[in-house]
């Protein structure tokens, strides 16, 4: 799915609506800019309810902590 947005004299860019809706993105969502080369990855910010049981089964042992740094 390909589409383009161009750059506002205010540095806006408007999300075409068919990337808005495949992706369930709504107003007022807050995103966050990863810079990749020449380019941005845009991933929504996501609620602290929806890392909830992500990391099930993880080994909560054998972390480094700042004491463990030479």
């Amino acid at each position: 799915m390909a589409a383009t947005a161009t750059l506002s004299a205010k540095f806006q860019i408007s999300i075409p609506k068919a990337i808005r809706e495949a992706q369930h993105w709504e107003a007022g969502q807050e995103f966050v800019f990863i810079p990749k080369g020449k380019g941005v990855l845009l991933m929504p910010v996501p609620d602290f309810d929806e890392l909830a049981g992500m990391a099930e089964g993880a080994n909560p042992g054998n972390y480094r902590d700042r004491n463990d740094r030479y």
